[in-house]
């Protein structure tokens, strides 16, 4: 069994993106500029939006982050989106979600120019995506199928479930893994309503979790020498931990790992891919390698 390092994995990518940005200025280029807007104090955007910065300082982007309260009225936060969507230093950016109930997030996606679409969420990105056509991929899907290529996994021709149905991973994750340049596979998605579900996953050569619920897939589900991806990061209570909390998969890892070839821990497997796709898409979108 092997285990996937993410952490690993996303650092030895961050390295190659500093030497590519390193000769982009060097040949006359522009440092690309990766903006992000956060809305309220939640914890969990908190977290993700310091590390987005962390990671665009180690690939020598430029970062800017534009914080709200969360009694921003959704006109405004519009119109903050088409400030980024018009200034022309900013190569690409996101906004953080969730957002507060009473602004219309998808109205928000939908606001940004698909060509700073870094995150991946809008309709045409998406569309392009189903399609096979160039695209900023959203980066969860992204990253695991980076990890997958990172170890040699072979995918073409092999039986992959995906759990979880999400606009944000489920669904581009079923798109990457289908298509012949990337996965290659035979895709089954499964959700909580779909019957058989053991079984369908029994048959897996590659099961990707993704559906949000603390250790759900647990070593009945899993046949000998499958490949799992734990896309999962719910915040557990736990009182032994400082802050009161840990982060748990959706896969129960002490349970199903002995079965595995491979399998991702949480955290430190799909977790910092996430933000190492962001950086990848930010990277073509200073170079215009996708969108001109």
């Amino acid at each position: 069994m092997t285990i996937i390092d993410g952490k690993q994995t996303a650092a030895e990518i961050k390295i190659d993106i500093a030497h590519q940005v390193e000769q982009l200025i060097k040949a006359g280029g522009k440092q690309p500029h990766l903006a992000a807007i956060l809305v309220g104090h939640d914890g969990g955007s908190e977290t993700y939006v310091a590390n987005k910065v962390k990671a665009c300082k180690e690939c020598g982007f430029k970062s800017t982050l534009l914080r709200f309260e969360d009694t921003i009225t959704e006109q405004e936060l519009l119109d903050e989106v088409e400030k980024l969507n018009l200034n022309p230093d900013v190569d690409g950016f996101i906004v953080q979600l969730p957002l507060p109930k009473h602004i219309d997030e998808q109205k928000i996606i939908e606001a940004i120019d698909y060509r700073k679409d870094v995150d991946g969420f809008h309709p045409i990105n998406v569309g392009r995506l189903a399609i096979g056509l160039p695209c900023f991929i959203s980066a969860t899907p992204r990253g695991i199928i980076e990890l997958l290529r990172h170890y040699n996994i072979p995918t073409s021709g092999k039986k992959c479930v995906i759990l979880g149905r999400s606009n944000i991973v489920g669904k581009p994750m079923a798109q990457l893994m289908m298509q012949k340049n990337y996965g290659d596979a035979t895709v089954t998605i499964c959700h909580s309503h779909s019957q058989n579900l053991k079984e369908e996953c029994r048959r897996a050569d590659i099961i990707i979790a993704a559906i949000g619920q603390p250790e759900f897939v647990t070593a009945d589900m899993v046949k000998p020498g499958a490949v799992v991806i734990d896309v999962g990061t719910t915040r557990v209570p736990d009182n032994s931990r400082p802050k009161g909390f840990r982060l748990s998969g959706d896969v129960k890892f002490d349970e199903v790992s002995p079965l595995c070839s491979h399998i991702t821990p949480v955290p430190g497997g799909v977790g910092p891919m996430t933000i190492c796709s962001l950086m990848i898409n930010t990277l073509l979108a200073g170079q215009k390698k996708i969108y001109n």
